[in-house]
């Protein structure tokens, strides 16, 4: 548990005792291994997007065609290229809530594609950089309707044993559209022609296209149904996928009882104002400002750097050469994905907490590492220093992807409720964009005026972020969605779900038996 903060109070874990003891793997279930492998073009291929983005524009400041059209933009203005997405994304946050209670989350995810598709076609389009400029606004708009509601749809129809590794494999996606971007980015830079950086802007649309092409066949989040009252299609659904296992039927009827009981009670504390929920009691308040701090840190743990600025970095230590970087770019990305994904598998296996702490601790010994080389570099001008650089440049990615990374959306949709989520990983995105925007325009202003010193700042900050997740971070591991969503309201509150979910499940039963009556009755009369 947290030091600071009240005590956690979880219910009987009955359900996750169900799941637990249900040994048949996912891939032996038919309509369970369906789900996941649709729920990949259409949840996390959102990802997809959002790493060609970041990849891509990493990769154009080494693409000559690019830097001589838009004038060579340095310092502020390549910042305020980075930083437009981010300021697209701020402006969608406040419309998240609403838009995804009201559509369901396919329908958010699709209207998402819709507008990151137009973005990509004005961005490959682009004839100046103002234009360039509105389109990074316009994908920046798009994406954090889709990253909310694709991260929580994965949590939501996810069986739960799966569900921890499907969320942590949400984030390891993003490596997925980055190495495509950057091995687009390396096979275009050398064409003469704006098609070097046009084709990879306009193949930024292909993520969102899936989405589109895919999502028909993709169910709706179950909660999302009962929370529209309709209670049926939801059973019907947790009814198809979450029951091939062990004791499959007394799951299923556990689960679909829990999610009524818990959505009632959740309507009891709803505001009529879509955000009031940020402050309105200690234990609210207390998950957006664990939600905040997650954004803030995903995006200030120095990864900012790598994602947008690699050639600046690379430069401090004295290389140059176009085709170097690109490569470094690549191989960097590759190396990120090829970590990511062993990580996202093993660390949901292990105490949130923990994961945490060895990603906070292991970034402050890299980041501290690759200060003291970048110094040497340019205080003895050592061509040597570049080696541990670029080193510790790919032994970060593997600290950082074994929390931040790995599980940020998973840590998201464990602490809140289902009403209060999109919200939750709203107020999420609304600092990840702010960390990003501040990131991605600030940061080639002071590599450009400082160097290497700029690095000290984030070794000092990621000490703060050791301190932050030892004393405010709570355990969440080994419970189901339902057993976590009042976590922090006390025992009185869970007592009372826990009695509701007991009658529910008695009223299932007896339906259950009066149609069983029913059957045998009906096959007398057939037998005379």
């Amino acid at each position: 548990m947290a030091i600071i903060g009240a005590k956690e109070e979880h219910v009987d874990p009955r359900l996750t005792r169900i799941a637990q003891a249900d040994k048949k793997p996912w891939y032996q279930k038919p309509n369970l291994r369906f789900l996941y492998l649709i729920l990949i073009p259409t949840a996390l291929g959102v990802e997809w997007t959002s790493g060609f983005d970041s990849s891509m524009m990493n990769s154009l400041q080494a693409v000559q065609s690019w830097v001589d059209y838009f004038g060579n933009p340095t310092s502020d203005r390549l910042g305020l290229l980075n930083a437009m997405y981010s300021l697209g994304a701020l402006m969608a946050i406040p419309f998240i809530p609403t838009t995804s209670q009201y559509l369901g989350r396919r329908k958010t995810i699709l209207l998402a594609s819709v507008i990151m598709c137009m973005g990509a076609g004005l961005q490959a389009g682009s004839r100046n950089t103002d234009m360039f400029l509105a389109s990074r606004w316009v994908l920046g708009f798009g994406i954090p309707f889709a990253i909310v509601n694709a991260s929580a749809l994965i949590g939501e129809l996810s069986y739960a044993n799966e569900r921890p590794v499907m969320t942590s494999l949400f984030n390891a996606s993003w490596f997925v559209g980055a190495i495509v971007a950057a091995g687009t980015t390396y096979g275009t830079f050398r064409m003469a022609s704006t098609w070097s950086w046009r084709l990879p802007s306009l193949l930024q649309l292909v993520p969102s296209f899936c989405q589109l092409a895919f999502m028909y066949w993709c169910p709706e989040s179950p909660r999302w149904l009962v929370s529209q009252d309709r209670g049926d299609e939801a059973f019907a659904i947790l009814q198809k996928y979450h029951s091939e296992g062990a004791d499959g039927d007394e799951f299923v009827r556990l689960e679909y009882a829990q999610i009524q009981s818990t959505l009632a009670q959740e309507k009891e504390f709803v505001s009529a104002f879509v955000w009031a929920d940020v402050v309105r009691d200690p234990p609210m308040r207390r998950r957006f400002m664990i939600a905040a701090i997650v954004g803030f840190f995903t995006q200030w743990s120095g990864n900012g750097l790598l994602s947008f600025y690699t050639k600046k970095i690379l430069a401090l230590v004295n290389i140059t050469d176009d085709r170097t970087v690109q490569k470094i770019i690549l191989g960097s990305t590759c190396w990120g994905f090829i970590t990511a994904v062993p990580i996202a598998l093993i660390a949901p296996r292990f105490p949130r907490r923990t994961m945490f702490l060895t990603c906070t601790i292991g970034t402050a010994v890299v980041y501290t590492v690759w200060t003291v080389a970048s110094a040497r570099a340019a205080i003895d001008n050592s061509a040597q220093a570049a080696i541990p650089v670029l080193v510790f440049m790919f032994v970060y990615s593997v600290f950082y992807n074994i929390g931040w990374n790995a599980l940020a959306y998973t840590y998201m949709v464990e602490i809140f409720p289902f009403q209060q989520r999109s919200k939750g990983i709203a107020v999420e995105q609304l600092t990840v964009r702010f960390a990003v925007f501040f990131n991605t325009y600030v940061n080639p202003i002071a590599l450009d005026s400082i160097g290497w010193k700029y690095y000290i700042v984030y070794c000092v900050w990621i000490l703060v972020e050791i301190a932050t997740v030892y004393l405010l971070f709570p355990e969440t591991h080994n419970r189901t969605l339902e057993e976590l969503s009042f976590m922090f309201e006390g025992k009185a509150v869970q007592d009372k779900v826990q009695k509701n979910v007991d009658k529910v499940l008695q009223v299932e039963l007896e339906d259950v038996q009066r149609r069983s009556s029913k059957d045998g009755v009906a096959t007398g009369a057939e037998r005379a």
